[in-house]
């Protein structure tokens, strides 16, 4: 008696192997981001062609997932059930979106933005103090809200080194009006020092700015 051999079909119809199909070319994408991710960390790739390779298979995997949608509603789902080790690849094209490459000068343009942002805020409140102290504002209640501020903004600012002696002079500053009371007021000697220590502490502070094109 003849056996007959039935050829075993993972689908039945056109449409299940259109889905088999997507299935495997997902399963590539994410194998092969996960190969080029490994390869950008050991500097196998340069930073432009793994920008380049991986800006076109964050676009493949985007077009594919919204085709499968229905069907792969999670791509680390998909990722657990086929056994798929690939977390920088999962990272690269589920989380990020984005090249490392793009990450990269996004952070750095982040930080330098609010950096900037900070210089601007004390460049700001030295001379707002200075000011005051020339229109002789000199109570310790209105001295101190304003030094106050411009040691909170100098601290913020992690380009000046630790010891920069506009932060050390202003807390001495504080350190001392806290001892007087709210509406005691400065001698004319104590608020032409307060205004020298300032100056001076507001040229320190823009000769230790980076200069453009350092």
């Amino acid at each position: 008696m003849m056996m007959m051999m039935m050829e075993a079909k993972l689908w039945n119809d056109k449409r299940e192997r259109e889905m088999y199909d997507n299935f495997a070319e997902l399963f590539a994408i994410i194998k092969a981001t996960e190969k080029l991710e490994r390869a950008y960390i050991r500097d196998l790739i340069s930073p432009s062609e793994y920008e380049s390779e991986c800006n076109k298979l964050i676009l493949h995997f985007k077009t594919l997932s919204a085709s499968l949608k229905d069907t792969v509603p999670s791509t680390q789902r998909f990722a657990d059930t086929y056994k798929m080790d690939c977390p920088s690849a999962l990272y690269r094209l589920v989380t990020s979106g984005v090249p490392a490459t793009v990450e990269h000068r996004a952070t750095v343009a982040a930080s330098t933005s609010n950096s900037a942002s900070i210089v601007a805020e004390c460049v700001q409140n030295f001379i707002t103090t200075m000011d005051s102290l020339k229109l002789n504002m000199v109570a310790v209640d209105q001295v101190y809200p304003l030094l106050s501020d411009l040691s909170a903004s100098l601290s913020k600012l992690s380009i000046l080194p630790p010891d920069f002696e506009g932060k050390t002079k202003i807390k001495d500053w504080l350190s001392r009006l806290s001892k007087m009371g709210a509406a005691d007021e400065l001698t004319v000697q104590q608020s032409r020092q307060l205004h020298f220590d300032l100056e001076s502490s507001y040229n320190s502070f823009m000769a230790a700015l980076p200069k453009g094109g350092n």
